[in-house]
């Protein structure tokens, strides 16, 4: 069976604290790879380049730079690249600028330990959609063809057939 790629995240955030905790998150799971950290949106451009993650969560305020700027320009130059935005409280002006920058999504501060892997995994199938495979798949198409009639042989023994209407 093929091994599936780790998805590589870059997390930019002012707050070291909060990258740190994103971190340790992220981390906790076997597809997700951090590649990287950032401070602001001009650190996250030079990041973006060196590192060429697959998704980049991105906060909306910060100084320099802020997220709006930098999703903007990752996505004109990478668009590739899938961005998240994270808010501490995501006023909808904050959500629609985002958006129309060229985030994936934006969620809150608070919610990003519930919901950020969901939204990974979600932004990451919309840019790099994932062929999932059977354990084992047939060595040839003869082989499906057999083992799908197998099945509707064994499911026409356990169901009883329809009683003709009268």
């Amino acid at each position: 069976m093929a091994t599936a790629q780790k998805i590589r995240v870059l997390i930019v955030d002012d707050h070291v604290m909060v990258r740190q905790g994103l971190r340790a998150v992220l981390q906790s799971y076997p597809n997700i790879d951090v590649v990287g950290e950032a401070g602001n949106g001009e650190e996250a451009l030079s990041s973006v380049a060196k590192l060429q993650p697959t998704i980049v969560v991105m906060d909306i305020s910060m100084p320099s730079l802020d997220g709006i700027g930098a999703t903007r320009l990752i996505k004109t130059q990478y668009p590739q690249i899938a961005v998240l935005g994270l808010s501490v409280n995501a006023p909808s002006y904050h959500v629609d600028a985002m958006l129309k920058a060229g985030a994936f999504d934006v969620i809150t501060k608070e919610k990003a330990v519930d919901e950020l892997f969901s939204a990974i995994q979600r932004a990451t199938a919309a840019i790099q959609p994932i062929l999932i495979l059977q354990e084992q798949p047939p060595a040839s198409v003869e082989q499906a063809g057999a083992a799908e009639a197998a099945e509707a042989a064994r499911a026409s023994d356990v169901m009883p057939a329809k009683a003709p209407k009268i």
